[in-house]
């Protein structure tokens, strides 16, 4: 009963304590607020969070505050990109015409570029993509023909405050009569939003266009209808670009400093909290990390206390030495999600550590980016010098090393990355008829690897390896005809004698390019293999033409006038069979750089360093004939068809761009060299036989070289000393121990 008493009292106590505060102390407090603004004072009733009284020293305080104008809740995110992006659940199913595409089966991918207006300002990067478009072999001029539609307004950089902006875009596209809506429309932009939020607002609707869009969100991103893009400077190469930094195998694959990065501080504003902490993971020593703020013109008025000691030691490291002595680069956010120093990293062969939270990585769908990048959090910084300790030094060069496979195949170029596009778009609209994942990120990746020709791994020679796929045991020897049937003694027809014995031909294909009517099979000698004469109407090109009537994988070229033993091709086959991806062959020739003339040049000495094995006589795989015919523009092979020289050029520059390797030399009788023939035909480089000492011929070489290497962007030819010769070649021991005893034969 007494302690029913006591708890009765206790709670009567707390009532009238709660009662008193809430009517007696809530009275008071306003009226000691009522009091002292009378007085003019300011009463602040708990502390402010960032008074340096209340708040543990462990960072400045300017670090700890943000630009309130800049936040920004996600429901206000979500809100604005739906009020920008009426069409975000589009799909290539939902907001693509397909029937515009599939009028010729895949020739139907054509792609049209609206004329630019003449007043209309075009950034130089918009120019380079407009240029790779018009350049492509998807380009059409007639609007009835195309599948898919790029503006002639430049919308790369859609900040309000560039001096690039174009206003008026939406009315703009609206007056074009086949704008509808953005359907089949393709918009690419490198720069959205504008200070302070940097939203993805390009200030037009895009409708249900495609967005090609570098710093993209994946919340906004539309998985299978976007393409994330990378970043790319006005300096960015037109074509080709510069090769990536490592050296093949190189050893060992970590470098003088572990982490890096070297790049601005934003003091305020987005993207600013992750570059501030960036001080704090920097030793100096294995992780060098330098911000400066001395960029924009008003950086001296929001400089803090660390400005002046950052700035000095900013100029300490030279950023191109850290790039190329340093294992791994910090890729942190800048205003946006993407960065300059992505691309960069990749060429330099420096690992990319991301710090870009939500960013879709460029070309997501088709790249397996973990093989390549080590994405990590910005929320979690100070774990990112143990995370890249962490990765072993194998993991490190698989890592270095795919960066340089990606850096080449996909982003050295502006028209590499645009094609690419172009590719992934073509991918989805004919998905039945695609490259897979393997392709993609397998040397010598996706642009090189043509799905019209095959879907099967095992049909590409530079899968052979990776696969542990043999290639085939029989060759089609294919025999490239000009002159005139007028005797069986004709060079044509002991060469014929001699490749039919070969125990691994299958088949004889003659390309009838002469003028004169193509003889009957009874002309030709009975042939222990099926032997077809086909009409390659005149033209040097069609040597090179996938034609269906080769059934293996292994294709022998040969001029007609050439003089080889069944022996030599037999061996040169054993050769090619491990090295499929490559010409192997007997007749070499070299290129050099002039810098008198500040050109290439072609010479046919005989020394042991070449870069060209002429096709003349040389095996290599069939793919190459459809890549020739469907990859090369057809204004070079325009070209060796006006000529009637350089399609060997051509051919070995096409393969070497494929495999970054030199054709292969094998052994060959000393007797075997390049005479001018007695008959009109082609000699053994497979031209039209002209006196070798004549100097336009050499001339016309040489401006293939260079006309070569300007569409390519770079020297694709490779020098190589290396050559294959039979085991005991040319040995003191008896003739009888050898295999190829005929290759010594004078």
């Amino acid at each position: 009963m007494q302690a029913r008493k006591k708890y009765g009292l206790l709670g009567l106590c707390a009532c009238c304590w709660l009662v008193f505060f809430y009517w007696g102390g809530g009275v008071q407090l306003r009226l000691l607020r009522l009091l002292t603004r009378q007085r003019g004072e300011v009463v602040r009733p708990w502390p402010n969070w960032t008074d340096r009284a209340f708040l543990p020293r462990y960072a400045h305080l300017d670090e700890l505050q943000t630009d309130p104008g800049t936040a920004e809740s996600p429901r206000q995110r979500r809100q604005a990109w739906s009020a920008i992006y009426k069409d975000s659940r589009c799909r290539m199913e939902t907001c693509f015409d397909f029937s515009r595409c599939r009028r010729r089966g895949r020739e139907g991918f054509r792609v049209y570029v609206y004329p630019s207006e003449k007043n209309d300002r075009v950034s130089e990067s918009y120019r380079k993509i407009l240029t790779s478009i018009a350049e492509s072999r998807y380009y059409t001029s007639d609007p009835r023909e195309a599948c898919l539609f790029v503006l002639g307004i430049d919308t790369l950089d859609r900040d309000q405050l560039s001096g690039q902006f174009l206003p008026n875009v939406d009315e703009r596209i609206r007056g074009y009569p086949l704008w509808n809506d953005g359907r089949n429309h393709l918009i690419f932009n490198l720069y959205s939003g504008t200070w302070p939020n940097y939203t993805e607002d390009l200030g037009f609707n895009i409708g249900q266009a495609i967005l090609a869009k570098a710093s993209l969100n994946a919340e906004h991103f539309r998985p299978g209808f976007d393409v994330s893009i990378p970043l790319f400077s006005k300096d960015h190469p037109q074509k080709g670009g510069e090769r990536g930094w490592l050296v093949r195998n190189a050893t060992p694959p970590r470098r003088k400093y572990l982490l890096m990065f070297k790049g601005k501080r934003y003091l305020t504003g987005i993207g600013s909290d992750t570059r501030n902490a960036l001080h704090h993971i920097h030793n100096g020593k294995d992780i060098v990390s330098l911000t400066t703020c001395r960029h924009g013109k008003d950086w001296e008025k929001h400089k803090d206390a660390r400005c002046d000691h950052d700035n000095l030691e900013y100029e300490r490291f030279d950023y191109q030495e850290l790039l190329r002595n340093s294992t791994f680069c910090l890729v942190p956010r800048g205003r946006r999600l993407g960065s300059f120093r992505f691309l960069e990293s990749l060429q330099a062969a420096c690992v990319p550590v991301l710090l870009s939270n939500g960013w879709e990585l460029p070309f997501s769908d088709v790249i397996q980016w973990n093989q390549a990048v080590i994405e990590g959090d910005e929320r979690l910084l100070l774990q990112v010098p143990s995370t890249v300790r962490a990765v072993g030094n194998e993991r490190v060069l698989a890592l270095r090393q795919r960066t340089q496979m990606l850096w080449e195949a996909y982003f050295s170029s502006v028209d590499k990355i645009v094609l690419t596009t172009l590719e992934i778009i073509k991918d989805r609209v004919f998905s039945h008829i695609s490259r897979n994942k393997y392709m993609w990120n397998s040397l010598p990746g996706g642009l090189l690897v043509l799905p019209e020709y095959s879907t099967h791994l095992t049909h590409f020679p530079f899968y052979y390896l990776g696969l542990g796929v043999s290639p085939g045991q029989e060759f089609t020897a294919v025999i490239h005809a000009i002159s005139p049937l007028v005797s069986q003694s004709q060079p044509i027809m002991k060469l014929l004698q001699v490749v039919s014995k070969s125990k691994y031909c299958s088949q004889i294909i003659i390309l009838w390019n002469s003028e004169k009517p193509l003889p009957s099979r009874s002309k030709w000698p009975p042939m222990p293999v099926p032997l077809t004469v086909t009409d390659g109407r005149r033209k040097t090109t069609s040597r090179f033409l996938p034609h269906v009537a080769i059934e293996t994988e292994a294709v022998l070229s040969l001029d007609e006038d050439t003089v080889l033993l069944t022996s030599e091709v037999n061996f040169a086959f054993l050769v090619w069979r491990s090295f499929p991806e490559r010409i192997v062959g007997y007749p070499p020739r070299s290129h050099f750089w002039d810098p008198l003339k500040r050109a290439w040049g072609y010479t046919s000495k005989w020394t042991n360093d070449y870069s060209i094995v002429l096709t003349g006589a040389a095996f290599y795989h069939r793919y190459y004939h459809y890549l020739f015919s469907h990859y090369l523009p057809q204004s070079l092979r325009t070209l060796v068809d006006r000529t009637s020289n350089c399609e060997d050029i051509l051919m070995n520059f096409l393969v070497s761009a494929v495999t970054h390797l030199p054709p292969i030399k094998v052994a060959q009788r000393k007797q075997y060299k390049e005479l001018p023939s007695p008959q009109v035909g082609p000699s053994a480089c497979g031209t039209k036989s002209v006196p070798w000492a004549n100097p336009e011929h050499f001339n016309q070489r040489q401006e293939c070289v260079n006309t070569f290497a300007g569409w390519f962007g770079y020297m694709p030819l490779v020098h190589s000393q290396f050559r294959l010769d039979p085991v005991l070649f040319k040995d003191q021991v008896s003739v009888l121990r050898k295999k190829y005893k005929d290759l010594e034969r004078a």
